[in-house]
């Protein structure tokens, strides 16, 4: 069965940082388009950030650029998200989700597995 289990999440002061983690089970995802999205109370999932198989290609939405770095390990094919300067706003649930092919995507509807969430609280 396949797997992606995040942490790393944990309640942290506004302009702290956290690094987020993504590690699959079940199969390997290491040539697939890996994603980190989250939903905020009473707010549709977004999109944050993605990279694509390669780990060459990246791309952020725009209220975390600068501030938030995806990036693939070599173990076990995690892939991180590297959270700096945190807002209130960042507060959310994270999720990490894989595509089945190498380019990378900010659409939800493309990624064909998800983790369960882990939850990121900026207090301000």
């Amino acid at each position: 069965q396949v797997q992606l289990v995040e942490s790393g999440g944990g309640l942290v002061q506004a302009g702290g940082s956290l690094r987020l983690s993504c590690a699959p089970s079940g199969r390997t995802f290491g040539t697939y388009a890996m994603g980190w999205f989250r939903q905020a109370p009473g707010k549709e999932r977004e999109f944050v950030a993605t990279i694509s198989g390669s780990g060459s290609l990246t791309y952020y939405a725009d209220s975390v650029k600068d501030r938030f770095t995806i990036s693939r390990g070599n173990v076990k094919n995690t892939v991180y998200l590297q959270m700096i300067s945190l807002k209130p706003e960042d507060t959310a649930v994270y999720y990490c989700a894989a595509r089945t092919t190498r380019d990378y995507s900010n659409y939800a509807p493309e990624y064909a597995y998800w983790g369960q969430g882990t939850q990121v609280i900026v207090s301000s």
